[in-house]
This record gives C-alpha cells, sequence and structure tokens, in this order.
C-alpha cells in the first residue's frame, strides 16, 4: 500500500469515528455506575484507619515468658480492631442494650463495679472477671468455673446466653444465625471484616477469633512492681523503688509457709505465690476451689468456681478496687481477701484446693497485722496507669 492510499484509509477511520462518537442513541457505560459508595468508616468511629493502633507488637518485658496465644490466631492490628468494635457494639445483643464492654469496663481494669451484670432478661449468675493480661498465663480455659476451653470458645458464649446477650435460640430467643443475619445488614461490618480477613464472609468462628485478639492486647506492664523488676536481676531480689514494707510483702507474697500437723503456719512466708506466681500473677490452671463456696443469690453452694484473673490490676494504682472480688464478689476491699486466706473455712468443701488444706488441715497463716498491710502494699505495686485511659482499648464509636 503507497502512502496515498495510507493517507485515505486513515482520513476513512477519522470519519468514522467523528460519527460515532456523535452518536446519541447510546450512551457510554461509566464503569463505576454499578459500584456501590464506599462505606466511610469515619463517620462511625473515631478511629483512623489508615493508621491503626499497634496491637501486634506492643512492648512486653523480657521476664514475661507466659503466652497463650495460639498459633492459629495471632493478634493483628485489623483483626483487633475489628474485635474491639464488636466488644463495644450493642448490636450484638438481641435488644441493642448490651454490649462486651457494659460487664467489662475499661475504667475497672475490664471488670464491672456491680457483684452481679445487667444483662437483657436480668442479671448474671457470677461476677463478671476482669479481663487485664489474660493472654499471660499458663491456662487456657475461662469462666470461673472453666467451662470454656479456649478464649475463642469463651468469647461467643455471653452472646448466646439468655440473660446476658440474649442471641440463645432458645426461650423465644433469636439465633446466632440471626446475629450474623443482623451484622451483615451494619454498613461497616463487611467492610472491618474485609479488612481483617481478605473476604466479607462474617461468621461465629470470625467474630471469635478477632474478639479474642482485642482481649489478648489488653495488657498492663507500666505499674511500680514491673519498674522494680526491670531493676532487680530477678523477683526474689529486694526491689529498689519499693518501700520496705513492700519489699516485706513481696518476701510473704513468695515464699511457702511451713505449717505443722495442725495446718497452722510456723514459719515462712504465706505462699500466695504458690497459685499465682510472678511475674505474671496469672493462676495456676491446676488450682482447685480457693474457699470461698457462696453465690451471689445467697441461695446453694459453689464449689466449681476454680479459675481466677490475674492479680495484675486487682486494685487501681491509688487503692481502688476494681469491683468486688471472687465469683460472688464476696470481698470488698484486698484486706478482706486477704483475711479469707488468714484462716481457711473447708466445711462441706470436698473441692478445696490441697495447698490451702495442709496436713489435711484448713490452713491458718496467723498474720499479724503487718503482715497484712505489708501484702496489700505489694499487691497494690501491680497496678499500672495505661490499661485505664489508652485509646486503643477505648470505645471506637462517635456518639
Amino acid at each position: 500500500m503507497n502512502f496515498k492510499n495510507i493517507l485515505q484509509v486513515s482520513l476513512l477511520y477519522f470519519i468514522l469515528q467523528s460519527c460515532s462518537s456523535n452518536d446519541t442513541s447510546t450512551t457510554p457505560t461509566d464503569p463505576t455506575d454499578n459500584l456501590e459508595t464506599p462505606v466511610d468508616l469515619s463517620s462511625y468511629f473515631s478511629v483512623e484507619f489508615d493508621a491503626l493502633p499497634n496491637y501486634a507488637n506492643q512492648d512486653i518485658p523480657n521476664y514475661i515468658t507466659k503466652d497463650n496465644t495460639p498459633a492459629a490466631n495471632p493478634i493483628t492490628d485489623e483483626g483487633a480492631i475489628l474485635g474491639r468494635v464488636l466488644f463495644y457494639d450493642t448490636n450484638l445483643s438481641s435488644d441493642n442494650t448490651v454490649a462486651c464492654a457494659s460487664c467489662h469496663v475499661q475504667s475497672e481494669a475490664f471488670g464491672d463495679a456491680d457483684i452481679a451484670s445487667v444483662g437483657i432478661n436480668g442479671t448474671t449468675g457470677r461476677h463478671s472477671m476482669r479481663l487485664v493480661n489474660n493472654r499471660f498465663a499458663n491456662g487456657n480455659e475461662f469462666f470461673w468455673d472453666k467451662r470454656a476451653a479456649t478464649l475463642e470458645a469463651q468469647t461467643t458464649q455471653p452472646i448466646q446466653d439468655h440473660i446476658e446477650m440474649g442471641f440463645s435460640g432458645e426461650n423465644g430467643d433469636l439465633s446466632f444465625d440471626d446475629l450474623l443475619t443482623k451484622l451483615e445488614s451494619i454498613p461497616y461490618y463487611p467492610v472491618l471484616f474485609s479488612n481483617a480477613f481478605g473476604t466479607e464472609t462474617i461468621s461465629e468462628d470470625r467474630i471469635q477469633q478477632v474478639l479474642a485478639q482485642f482481649v489478648r492486647s489488653i495488657q498492663s506492664f507500666d505499674s511500680k512492681y514491673d519498674q522494680g523488676r526491670s531493676l532487680a536481676a530477678n523477683n526474689n531480689q529486694p526491689f529498689p523503688n519499693f518501700s520496705a514494707l513492700e519489699n516485706t510483702g513481696k518476701q510473704l507474697f513468695n515464699q511457702p509457709p511451713v505449717f505443722n500437723n495442725t495446718g497452722m503456719r510456723i514459719n515462712g512466708g504465706v505462699g500466695c505465690a504458690g497459685c499465682h506466681q510472678a511475674p505474671e500473677f496469672d493462676v495456676d490452671p491446676n488450682s482447685l476451689n480457693n474457699g470461698v463456696i457462696g453465690t451471689i443469690s445467697g441461695i446453694g453452694t459453689d464449689l466449681i468456681s476454680t479459675r481466677a484473673p490475674s492479680l495484675r490490676d486487682v486494685v487501681k494504682q491509688n487503692g481502688d478496687t476494681n469491683g468486688s472480688f471472687m465469683h460472688n464478689g464476696a470481698f470488698v476491699e484486698l484486706i478482706d481477701v486477704i483475711n479469707h486466706y488468714n484462716v481457711i473455712d473447708g466445711t462441706g468443701n470436698n473441692n478445696l484446693d490441697p495447698r490451702l488444706r495442709p496436713a489435711g488441715n484448713p490452713q491458718r497463716l496467723n498474720m499479724t497485722p503487718n503482715e497484712k498491710n505489708a501484702l496489700v502494699a505489694f499487691m497494690e505495686t501491680l497496678s499500672g496507669a495505661d490499661l485505664y485511659t489508652n485509646s486503643k482499648w477505648s470505645n471506637p464509636f462517635i456518639d
């Protein structure tokens, strides 16, 4: 083809293109016409989703060695932020009034100031346990009676409880599948699940994973104890930042007692570390009942409460309590707890931990007033400040 022919063909192509562009009988398709409007997460949350808080790689002291995070569910920033949203969302209750955070309050070390927590159909049978430092423990079982084999399994049981959050599928309640349908209709959840998992699918397994990630992210290592431990070669040395009373309390806490054949202490410390070992201060997973067998209602006995939260942040730094102590809220102050262990009543308790029944007799520690005060002083050193105010664990919703 010569140059003249090429020029003619080019001219013909230009004319055809011009006619086509002037034809108003069809409108070119905009590739974005069928796309949904992107969800603006900032209209729901006070979180910067392009700069998420650090959940996955928080600072952990090198002397903390326990970690029950399963390999199948590591903490991610995207997973934990979704868990945080779910934790604070009242949509997880069937009447939209109760969230996980209703019974696990940040200002109370994620416990409850009330002895019995309020659900949608009444009050709980046991006191809500503090959630701080759940990750840093040997035990994997949860609830006071250890009925949940993992933290993942624990997270959705309150949601499926008739009294607590109401998606039980029984007694006229909606089912958990109804909750999944409900969450699918809420604009921000498909986006957040996609961010965390790569797809928008919402399932119980995924809800369990991210709620567990968020709870495991709640940690406290800025206490006076941690400051002292970082300056000492080991836990048994006197801490240079402690008062004499606090160091005495630490020694009493760690040192095992020596009993005579009637169960009376005749020497040594008081042995709290036998069940709550430093520096994590988690409860030994093999522990049995601690001698508290009452119920919140005052009717009957509860012999199967054998788990306990970490002693970290058992009180606030100023000594104020984070709610009552024990599964039934039996004790109001730390000194009440110490008095309980000072003289154990084993009457009618065939599940009492053997460590509290030396030589076959309920223990009597015979602590002096100074020893009791020293223990209180030491336990107050286990409390931090960041836990109560850090926004990464706070309500993410815009009021």
